[in-house]
Protein backbone atom coordinates (compact mmCIF):
# COMPACT_ATOMS: atom_id res chain seq x y z
CA UNK A 1 0.00 0.00 0.00
CA UNK A 2 1.16 3.57 -0.67
CA UNK A 3 1.36 5.22 2.74
CA UNK A 4 1.96 8.79 3.82
CA UNK A 5 3.54 8.98 7.29
CA UNK A 6 3.61 12.32 9.08
CA UNK A 7 5.60 12.68 12.29
CA UNK A 8 8.98 10.96 12.44
CA UNK A 9 9.83 11.13 16.13
CA UNK A 10 10.84 8.61 18.80
CA UNK A 11 7.79 6.45 18.02
CA UNK A 12 7.08 7.38 14.42
CA UNK A 13 10.43 6.38 12.94
CA UNK A 14 10.10 2.79 14.13
CA UNK A 15 6.44 2.56 13.15
CA UNK A 16 7.20 3.80 9.63
CA UNK A 17 10.16 1.43 9.43
CA UNK A 18 7.97 -1.56 10.34
CA UNK A 19 5.51 -0.63 7.60
CA UNK A 20 8.38 -0.60 5.11
CA UNK A 21 9.71 -3.93 6.38
CA UNK A 22 6.30 -5.41 5.58
CA UNK A 23 6.40 -4.28 1.97
CA UNK A 24 4.54 -0.97 2.11
CA UNK A 25 5.92 2.11 0.36
CA UNK A 26 6.27 5.16 2.60
CA UNK A 27 6.37 8.85 1.82
CA UNK A 28 7.32 10.77 4.96
CA UNK A 29 7.01 14.33 6.18
CA UNK A 30 8.30 15.78 9.42
CA UNK A 31 9.09 19.36 10.41
CA UNK A 32 12.65 18.40 11.38
CA UNK A 33 13.83 16.77 8.18
CA UNK A 34 17.03 15.39 9.73
CA UNK A 35 14.97 13.02 11.90
CA UNK A 36 13.69 11.26 8.78
CA UNK A 37 17.03 10.86 6.99
CA UNK A 38 17.56 7.29 8.27
CA UNK A 39 14.25 6.31 6.65
CA UNK A 40 15.35 7.85 3.37
CA UNK A 41 18.45 5.64 3.48
CA UNK A 42 16.12 2.65 3.80
CA UNK A 43 13.92 3.60 0.86
CA UNK A 44 11.34 6.11 2.11
CA UNK A 45 10.64 9.21 0.05
CA UNK A 46 10.97 12.43 2.03
CA UNK A 47 8.56 15.24 1.17
CA UNK A 48 8.82 18.98 1.70
CA UNK A 49 5.15 19.57 2.50
CA UNK A 50 2.12 17.77 3.85
CA UNK A 51 0.29 18.32 0.56
CA UNK A 52 3.06 16.63 -1.45
CA UNK A 53 3.25 13.81 1.05
CA UNK A 54 -0.42 12.85 1.14
CA UNK A 55 -1.67 13.68 -2.36
CA UNK A 56 -1.52 10.15 -3.83
CA UNK A 57 -1.54 8.07 -0.63
CA UNK A 58 -3.99 5.25 -0.03
CA UNK A 59 -3.50 5.72 3.71
CA UNK A 60 -2.28 8.70 5.71
CA UNK A 61 -0.86 8.00 9.18
CA UNK A 62 0.00 10.76 11.65
CA UNK A 63 1.72 10.69 15.01
CA UNK A 64 2.65 14.21 16.09
CA UNK A 65 3.13 15.94 19.42
CA UNK A 66 0.17 17.92 20.68
CA UNK A 67 -3.51 18.56 19.89
CA UNK A 68 -2.53 21.84 18.23
CA UNK A 69 -0.23 19.86 15.91
CA UNK A 70 -3.03 17.43 15.04
CA UNK A 71 -5.31 20.36 14.27
CA UNK A 72 -2.65 21.98 12.09
CA UNK A 73 -1.74 18.92 10.01
CA UNK A 74 -5.38 17.97 9.39
CA UNK A 75 -7.20 21.30 9.20
CA UNK A 76 -4.52 23.81 8.23
CA UNK A 77 -4.18 25.24 4.73
CA UNK A 78 -2.57 22.58 2.54
CA UNK A 79 -3.17 20.04 5.29
CA UNK A 80 -4.47 16.52 5.09
CA UNK A 81 -8.16 17.31 4.62
CA UNK A 82 -7.28 19.76 1.86
CA UNK A 83 -4.88 17.44 0.08
CA UNK A 84 -5.64 13.74 0.61
CA UNK A 85 -7.36 11.94 -2.24
CA UNK A 86 -10.96 10.83 -1.89
CA UNK A 87 -11.26 7.33 -0.46
CA UNK A 88 -8.01 7.43 1.51
CA UNK A 89 -7.75 6.18 5.08
CA UNK A 90 -6.67 8.95 7.47
CA UNK A 91 -5.37 7.51 10.72
CA UNK A 92 -4.23 9.63 13.65
CA UNK A 93 -2.06 7.70 16.11
CA UNK A 94 -1.27 10.73 18.25
CA UNK A 95 -2.73 10.88 21.74
CA UNK A 96 -4.99 13.89 21.42
CA UNK A 97 -8.31 15.38 22.50
CA UNK A 98 -11.26 13.06 21.78
CA UNK A 99 -13.46 16.07 20.99
CA UNK A 100 -10.92 17.45 18.53
CA UNK A 101 -10.68 14.15 16.73
CA UNK A 102 -14.45 13.74 16.56
CA UNK A 103 -14.66 17.08 14.75
CA UNK A 104 -11.83 16.15 12.37
CA UNK A 105 -13.48 12.80 11.63
CA UNK A 106 -16.78 14.50 10.81
CA UNK A 107 -15.08 16.88 8.39
CA UNK A 108 -12.99 14.08 6.88
CA UNK A 109 -16.09 12.06 5.99
CA UNK A 110 -17.59 15.10 4.30
CA UNK A 111 -14.57 15.02 1.98
CA UNK A 112 -14.92 11.30 1.24
CA UNK A 113 -12.11 10.22 3.55
CA UNK A 114 -12.12 7.34 6.05
CA UNK A 115 -10.95 8.54 9.48
CA UNK A 116 -9.72 6.45 12.40
CA UNK A 117 -8.26 7.53 15.73
CA UNK A 118 -5.67 4.95 16.79
CA UNK A 119 -3.44 6.02 19.69
CA UNK A 120 -0.85 3.53 20.88
CA UNK A 121 0.81 2.27 24.03
CA UNK A 122 4.09 0.43 24.45
CA UNK A 123 6.75 3.12 24.22
CA UNK A 124 9.75 3.20 21.95
CA UNK A 125 10.54 -0.47 22.62
CA UNK A 126 7.07 -1.51 21.51
CA UNK A 127 7.36 0.67 18.42
CA UNK A 128 10.69 -0.91 17.51
CA UNK A 129 9.46 -4.46 18.08
CA UNK A 130 6.11 -3.92 16.36
CA UNK A 131 4.27 -4.96 19.52
CA UNK A 132 2.30 -1.80 20.31
CA UNK A 133 -1.20 -1.87 21.76
CA UNK A 134 -3.38 0.04 19.29
CA UNK A 135 -6.72 1.46 20.47
CA UNK A 136 -8.97 2.35 17.55
CA UNK A 137 -12.08 4.47 17.13
CA UNK A 138 -14.13 4.74 13.95
CA UNK A 139 -16.29 2.69 11.61
CA UNK A 140 -15.88 -1.08 11.49
CA UNK A 141 -15.32 -1.23 7.71
CA UNK A 142 -12.53 1.34 7.93
CA UNK A 143 -10.97 -0.55 10.83
CA UNK A 144 -10.91 -3.76 8.78
CA UNK A 145 -9.34 -1.92 5.84
CA UNK A 146 -6.63 -0.50 8.09
CA UNK A 147 -6.00 -3.63 10.15
CA UNK A 148 -3.21 -5.01 7.92
CA UNK A 149 -1.33 -1.75 8.54
CA UNK A 150 -1.92 -1.91 12.27
CA UNK A 151 -0.63 -5.48 12.30
CA UNK A 152 2.73 -4.23 11.02
CA UNK A 153 3.05 -1.99 14.07
CA UNK A 154 1.24 -3.71 16.91
CA UNK A 155 0.11 -6.91 18.59
CA UNK A 156 -3.04 -5.91 20.46
CA UNK A 157 -5.36 -4.16 17.99
CA UNK A 158 -8.89 -3.41 19.15
CA UNK A 159 -11.78 -1.42 17.72
CA UNK A 160 -13.01 0.29 20.88
CA UNK A 161 -16.07 2.01 19.40
CA UNK A 162 -16.95 5.03 17.29
CA UNK A 163 -15.01 8.24 16.64
CA UNK A 164 -12.93 9.20 19.67
CA UNK A 165 -13.26 5.82 21.41
CA UNK A 166 -9.59 5.08 20.76
CA UNK A 167 -8.64 8.35 22.42
CA UNK A 168 -10.88 7.72 25.42
CA UNK A 169 -9.32 4.26 25.83
CA UNK A 170 -5.86 5.86 25.71
CA UNK A 171 -6.93 8.27 28.47
CA UNK A 172 -7.82 5.28 30.65
CA UNK A 173 -4.42 3.78 29.78
CA UNK A 174 -2.55 6.95 30.77
CA UNK A 175 -4.47 7.25 34.03
CA UNK A 176 -3.48 3.68 34.90
CA UNK A 177 0.16 4.36 33.99
CA UNK A 178 0.21 7.45 36.19
CA UNK A 179 -0.48 5.39 39.28
CA UNK A 180 1.76 2.52 38.24
CA UNK A 181 4.88 4.57 37.46
CA UNK A 182 4.51 6.55 40.68
CA UNK A 183 4.09 3.31 42.65
CA UNK A 184 7.29 1.87 41.15
CA UNK A 185 9.20 5.07 41.95
CA UNK A 186 7.96 5.02 45.54
CA UNK A 187 8.96 1.37 45.95
CA UNK A 188 12.46 2.09 44.65
CA UNK A 189 12.80 5.15 46.89
CA UNK A 190 11.79 3.05 49.89
CA UNK A 191 14.28 0.34 48.88
CA UNK A 192 17.06 2.89 48.62
CA UNK A 193 16.46 4.17 52.14
CA UNK A 194 16.17 0.62 53.47
CA UNK A 195 19.58 -0.24 52.02
CA UNK A 196 18.32 -2.96 49.67
CA UNK A 197 20.01 -4.22 46.52
CA UNK A 198 17.55 -2.52 44.18
CA UNK A 199 18.05 -4.82 41.21
CA UNK A 200 17.53 -7.86 43.41
CA UNK A 201 14.46 -6.25 44.97
CA UNK A 202 12.89 -5.53 41.59
CA UNK A 203 13.70 -9.00 40.29
CA UNK A 204 11.92 -10.44 43.31
CA UNK A 205 8.79 -8.33 43.56
CA UNK A 206 8.20 -8.14 39.80
CA UNK A 207 7.41 -11.88 39.81
CA UNK A 208 4.56 -11.44 42.28
CA UNK A 209 1.39 -9.40 42.56
CA UNK A 210 3.30 -6.12 42.24
CA UNK A 211 4.61 -7.00 38.79
CA UNK A 212 3.78 -4.62 35.93
CA UNK A 213 5.12 -3.31 32.63
CA UNK A 214 6.24 -0.17 34.42
CA UNK A 215 8.19 -2.17 36.96
CA UNK A 216 9.84 -4.45 34.42
CA UNK A 217 10.76 -1.67 32.00
CA UNK A 218 10.95 1.68 33.75
CA UNK A 219 11.89 0.26 37.15
CA UNK A 220 15.25 -0.99 35.90
CA UNK A 221 15.84 2.36 34.17
CA UNK A 222 15.17 4.17 37.45
CA UNK A 223 17.74 1.99 39.21
CA UNK A 224 20.39 2.45 36.51
CA UNK A 225 19.64 6.19 36.22
CA UNK A 226 18.83 5.82 32.54
CA UNK A 227 16.67 8.85 31.77
CA UNK A 228 16.58 8.55 27.96
CA UNK A 229 13.02 9.03 26.71
CA UNK A 230 11.04 6.02 25.67
CA UNK A 231 8.20 8.45 26.28
CA UNK A 232 8.81 12.12 27.05
CA UNK A 233 7.68 13.74 30.28
CA UNK A 234 6.36 16.69 28.27
CA UNK A 235 4.12 14.41 26.24
CA UNK A 236 2.90 12.58 29.35
CA UNK A 237 1.99 15.93 30.89
CA UNK A 238 0.00 16.71 27.75
CA UNK A 239 -1.80 13.36 27.95
CA UNK A 240 -2.60 13.68 31.64
CA UNK A 241 -3.98 17.17 31.10
CA UNK A 242 -6.33 15.83 28.44
CA UNK A 243 -7.41 13.07 30.84
CA UNK A 244 -7.91 15.64 33.61
CA UNK A 245 -10.03 17.86 31.38
CA UNK A 246 -12.13 14.93 30.18
CA UNK A 247 -12.68 13.80 33.77
CA UNK A 248 -13.71 17.31 34.83
CA UNK A 249 -16.33 17.40 32.08
CA UNK A 250 -17.75 14.22 33.59
CA UNK A 251 -17.47 15.55 37.18
CA UNK A 252 -15.09 12.73 38.09
CA UNK A 253 -12.66 13.04 41.00
CA UNK A 254 -9.43 11.23 40.13
CA UNK A 255 -6.95 12.09 42.93
CA UNK A 256 -4.08 9.88 41.71
CA UNK A 257 -4.22 11.44 38.26
CA UNK A 258 -4.22 14.91 39.84
CA UNK A 259 -1.25 14.13 42.11
CA UNK A 260 0.94 12.50 39.46
CA UNK A 261 0.18 15.26 36.95
CA UNK A 262 1.36 17.78 39.55
CA UNK A 263 4.64 15.88 40.00
CA UNK A 264 5.35 15.74 36.29
CA UNK A 265 4.27 19.34 35.76
CA UNK A 266 6.80 20.41 38.37
CA UNK A 267 9.50 18.48 36.49
CA UNK A 268 8.52 20.03 33.17
CA UNK A 269 8.57 23.49 34.79
CA UNK A 270 12.16 22.72 35.82
CA UNK A 271 13.17 22.04 32.19
CA UNK A 272 13.03 18.26 32.55
CA UNK A 273 10.30 17.72 29.96
CA UNK A 274 12.64 16.02 27.50
CA UNK A 275 13.52 13.24 29.96
CA UNK A 276 11.75 9.89 29.95
CA UNK A 277 8.83 9.31 32.32
CA UNK A 278 11.03 7.04 34.47
CA UNK A 279 12.85 10.19 35.63
CA UNK A 280 9.98 10.60 38.11
CA UNK A 281 12.31 8.84 40.57
CA UNK A 282 14.26 12.14 40.74
CA UNK A 283 11.13 13.91 41.97
CA UNK A 284 10.97 11.42 44.83
CA UNK A 285 14.67 11.74 45.57
CA UNK A 286 14.13 15.46 46.04
CA UNK A 287 11.06 15.15 48.26
CA UNK A 288 9.97 13.82 51.61
CA UNK A 289 7.58 10.92 50.97
CA UNK A 290 5.12 12.35 53.47
CA UNK A 291 3.85 15.94 53.32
Amino acid sequence: MDISFIGIGVMGISMARNLMKNGHSVRAYTRTRSKALPLADEGAVLCDSIADCVRDAEAVITIVGYPKDVEEVYLGEGGILDSAKKGALVIDMTTTSPALWQNIARLARQKGLHPLDAPVSGGDNGAKAGTLAIMVGGEAADFEAAKPLFECMGKTIVLEGGDGAGQHTKMANQIAIAGAVAGVAEAIRYGEEAGLDLTRMLDTISTGAAGSWQMSNNGSKMVSKDQAPGFYIKHFVKDLKIARDESKERELKLPILKKVLKMYQEMEDQDQGDLGTQALIDWYRGQDLED
